[in-house]
Order: C-alpha cells, then structure tokens, then sequence
C-alpha cells in the first residue's frame, strides 16, 4: 500500500493543480467579460466566488478533520528484563493509577502501601511464613528450625492463635530472615475463621511460604494450596510427622502429594520431616524420644535462599504491586461506572423529553443519534480517550442501525407497552410510550458505550451486535424494569 500511495500523491497533485488552473482561466474570462459591462459588478462577482470558495474549502477540512489528525500514540515503556525491573516498572505504573482515584482516603493508602514496597525493598528482611491446619507441627517446625523451643506446642488444634515473628540466620544469605509461625486454618468457629484469614494475608504477603502437612491434602488444605500457587508465590511442601510411616508408604505419599498440585512442584520442593518425633518404646521399659530430623527441609532452604533470594524479593515485589494495581483499577472502574451512569441517565431523559414533544413516526431511533453523539463524546472522557464530535455521531449511528437490526427497536415497545398501560391509562400510555421507548434504547446504547471503552475502543470477538444484545439482556432484569418505569412514569408523562 505504501508503495502505491507514492504513485497516487504526485498523480493527485497534477490532478488538482491542473484543476487550479482551468478554475483560473474560467474566473479571468468571466472577469474579462463582466468587466466590459460594469467594472464594479466583475469585482463583486470575483469576491464572492474566492469568498465561497474558500467556505468550502474551510468546511471541507473541519469535516475531514478527525479523520486525518494523528492519534496520540502510547508511550511503550521497555520490556523489563527481570523481575525486579518488572517489579520498579509495576510499580511507577501503579503511582500513576492510583492518582486517578478521587477517594482521598483510599488515594493516599494505595499511594502509602506503594511507597512502602518502593522504600524498603532493598533493606526489608526475607519472610518465610509457616502455614498449614492446627495441629500439622507448625510450631514445632518452628523451633526445630530456629534450634529453640520459642512457641507451645499441642495436640489441640488453635494452639497457635495469633501469628509470631522471629529472626533467623543461615550462613551465606544475603539478607536477613524472619520465619513467621501462623495459626492454623480450617479451624471451627468464629474465631478460627478469622484465624484462617490472618494466616492467609500473612501467608499471601510472604516471600516463601513452607505449607505444613502431616498425610494426604485434605480438601481444606488443597483449596488454599490451590490458590496460593494461582497468586504466583513460592512454596515448599512439606510433610511433617514422617516418623510414622515405614520407608515404603512414606515414599508413596510423597509420591502422591506431588501428583496432588497442579502444576506440579519440583520433586525437591516436596520434602517429608519429622519435627516432633514420637518416642520409642526400650527394653526394659520406658520411653526413648527420638532427634527432630529436619535436615531435608533445612538443606532445601539453604539452598533456595542462596539460589533464589534476591528473586524471591522481587517476584513478592512484582505480585502486591500488581494487586495495589487491581484494588485501583477496581476503585477507578467503580468511579467512572458512577460517573457513567450519570450520563447516561440525564441523556436517556432528554432524549425521551425530545420524542414525547415531537414523536417521530414509527419511533425512528436512528434520529436520535444526533443527540447521543454528545453523550459519546462525554463518555470517551471519561475514559481517557479521544472522540470528536463527529465521530460520536458515526459510533451513534452505527449503534442506532444495530438496535434497529436486531430487532431491539420493537422488542423495546413491546416490553414497555405492557408496564406503562399498567401503571397509565391506555390514551396517556400511548402518547408516553415513545418517550420511554427512546430513553430505554438510549440507555442500552449508553452502557454498551461503556463496555467498549472500557475495552480500550474495541467491541470484542463477538463485536457490537453482541455487546448490544448483552446490555439489552441485562436491562431486562425484573428489578431494574421496574425502577425504570416508575423513572418513566414520573418524568415522561408530564411531557406526554
């Protein structure tokens, strides 16, 4: 195409000047001619024509205008080459999203948590959280691994009932740790449930979680395991209590629980332990207690920390910069819906104020579409993007012919008819129905308007006639039809 256009520009150039030139001819020997009758009349003439002239030039390029100006084009940021780069890239994004909010309160604690991931990343120490249903050996693990009894332990599920942090050192990390013990989930009760949900935001805010079993993933355990992995954070799988299993059962329960996660863990991260060995009958009586054996589980965490600790950060740093990004863009989604409504509301009424005082025969709803430009226009703002009026008036239309093609034009009619002759005599129903019908139709055409920014311009796969027949659906609810007929009935019948 680019090949051809440099043909047809010189050709079109030729064209138009040769053009110029025949028009200048002509206008010189109508002077000539005119000029030989009154002087004056050939000067008089020859203004109008340059003054016509150049109306008609000036309108033709207001007309083409938002056609041919350049689209702002969108700044692309470079692909980051790491997840911390993702993470500082995220992370500016989300700034710039969050000031869109206009709820101050909820603006600055966006802004304040953003700022707390940007200030402490590089000094902030590496979170474990220990995480699993009571009575797994979380708190046994714990001191196991910290080499202190530092929690109590027990049999009774919710004996860990507030979360506990403490430092840890292994050597040749390269940043400080803390092991966090969390209470245990699937826990009865009021308070274990919102046990189970301070565990959860631990465990979701964590860098590494250690999930804490001790046999095969009961449902409750899988369910959280399930999304903790869809969130994207690191876990290693552990099965505690390994004491009890002679070699060959423990190796087909490891082997199980692998199968168990989707996607699958890596083997290595899959270890089985023995925080609190039970103790062992001797000889002649008495009990023997056993050594804790937590070596599988501390040399893979050597090991990972080593490995992938700066990573670990990062990703953690990655994975709440973007759900700040999904809390704003759910508070700004939230907004600019209100904002929308609004519109579409005070523009669906004027409408129908504009067919009850004139009705347009048989309800032509393409007519209308004059006045749903401007509500186009106002929309697209709201959206951040950029539509004149012009094409607002295209969009209108285009959506009008849709709705008539779908034969949402009648449909409206019939659906409305039955309500209005409800609540009005069947004379006054009448006269009102246009109205009502205009302003429904507006009102699906204004909220399909809204999915389509809200796409960034575009209709979707299944394209207008979809989003429309969509909206057109869901304004149907019994509840919402309701509340639009008494609208209805109290602003459209005084006009009527």
């Amino acid at each position: 195409m680019a090949r051809w256009r440099w043909v047809v520009l010189p050709l079109g150039l030729l064209v138009s000047l040769g053009a110029l030139l025949l028009l200048a001819d002509a206008l010189l020997r109508l002077y000539t001619v005119l000029a030989l009758l009154s002087p004056l009349l050939a000067r008089a003439t020859l203004g109008a024509i340059v003054v016509l002239g150049l109306a008609s030039v000036g309108l033709g390029i207001y007309r083409l205008w938002p056609f041919l100006r350049p689209r702002r084009r969108r700044r692309h940021l470079p692909v980051p080459r790491h997840s911390g780069e993702a993470a500082t890239v995220n992370l500016l994004a989300v700034q710039s999203q969050v000031e869109q909010i206009q709820d101050q309160v909820a603006r600055q604690a966006l802004q304040q948590k953003a700022l707390d991931l940007q200030s402490d990343r590089n000094t902030r120490a590496l979170t474990i959280a220990v995480f699993g249903v009571g009575s797994a050996g979380k708190t046994a693990l714990v001191n196991g691994l910290l080499g202190q009894p530092v929690g109590e332990i027990g049999a009774a599920m919710g004996t860990t009932q507030v979360q506990h942090t403490y430092p840890w050192t292994i050597a040749n990390s390269p940043r400080e740790l803390q092991i966090i013990d969390t209470p245990g989930i699937a826990e009865v009760g009021i308070a274990g449930t919102e046990r189970e949900a301070a565990a959860r935001k631990t465990a979701a805010a964590a860098d590494l979680i250690v999930f804490v079993v001790d046999d095969d993933l009961r449902q409750a355990e899988y369910v959280v395991l399930k999304t903790l992995l869809g969130l994207g954070k690191r876990l290693l799988l552990v099965l505690n209590k390994a004491d009890r299993y002679v070699e060959s059962d423990l190796e087909a329960l490891l082997d199980r629980l692998r199968s168990r996660v989707v996607p699958p863990l890596s083997s290595d991260d899959v270890v089985a332990v023995a925080a609190l060995p039970q103790p062992l009958p001797q000889m002649g009586g008495g009990w023997l207690q056993m050594q804790p054996n937590l070596l599988p589980l501390q040399t893979r965490l050597a090991d990972l920390l080593r490995q992938e600790g700066e990573t670990l950060i990062a990703d953690n740093l990655l994975l709440q910069s973007q759900q700040i990004g999904e809390a704003a863009r759910q508070l700004i989604d939230g907004q600019r819906q209100t904002q929308a409504d609004a519109i579409i509301d005070r523009y669906q009424w004027l409408g129908a104020g504009a067919i009850a005082v004139t009705p347009l025969p048989g309800l032509d709803f393409l007519a209308t579409a004059a006045i749903n430009a401007q509500m186009v226009v106002e929309l697209s703002q709201i959206y951040g993007c950029e539509v004149s009026l012009e094409e607002g008036k295209a969009l209108a239309l285009s959506v009008a012919k849709t709705l008539a093609g779908l034969g949402l034009v009648k449909g409206t009619l019939d659906l409305l008819a039955l309500g209005l002759q409800t609540n009005l005599a069947t004379v006054v129903a009448g006269r009102a129905l246009k109205g009502a019908s205009g302003a429904y139709l507006t009102r699906i055409a204004g909220k399909s308007f809204v999915e389509y920014f809200r796409q960034n311009q575009s209709w979707g796969d299944g394209g207008m006639g979809a989003v429309v027949e969509q909206q057109f659906r869901l304004n149907q609810r019994d509840a919402v039809m309701k509340a639009f007929i008494k609208e209805a009935v109290a602003r459209v019948v005084p006009i009527a």
